[in-house]
């Protein structure tokens, strides 16, 4: 699945949580055809500035704990996590240029 690489719930707190950079969570099944319109869109964002915030994505279906901790109950979510919290949420597919607009104030 591209350049993105998986978080499991056993890894989420020190790869996400405890993280210097933010982090973009794309949280997505094998089954969700618009998880699948966004994972090329994620990954070229990742190319371009994986230097700035660290992208991961999460399995639901493998992973059921995190996604519930944080009520995510559509698929595709992005969350983005800095300093351990939550601060930018995305629900649904949206073209790049909407995602980089919302991801703007963390890739500046």
């Amino acid at each position: 699945m591209g350049n993105i690489a998986a978080v499991t719930d056993a890894e989420f707190e020190a790869q996400v949580l405890k993280s210097e950079k933010p982090v973009l969570v794309d949280f997505w099944a094998e089954w969700c055809g618009p998880c699948r319109q966004v994972a090329p869109i994620l990954d070229e964002i990742a190319g371009s500035h994986g230097d700035k915030i660290t992208f991961f994505k999460m399995n639901v279906d493998e992973n059921p704990v995190t996604p519930s901790s944080y009520r995510v109950t559509g698929i595709p979510t992005i969350n983005v996590y800095q300093g351990g919290e939550v601060v930018k949420t995305i629900v649904g597919a949206r073209p790049k240029a909407a995602i980089l607009n919302e991801l703007s104030e963390f890739i500046a």
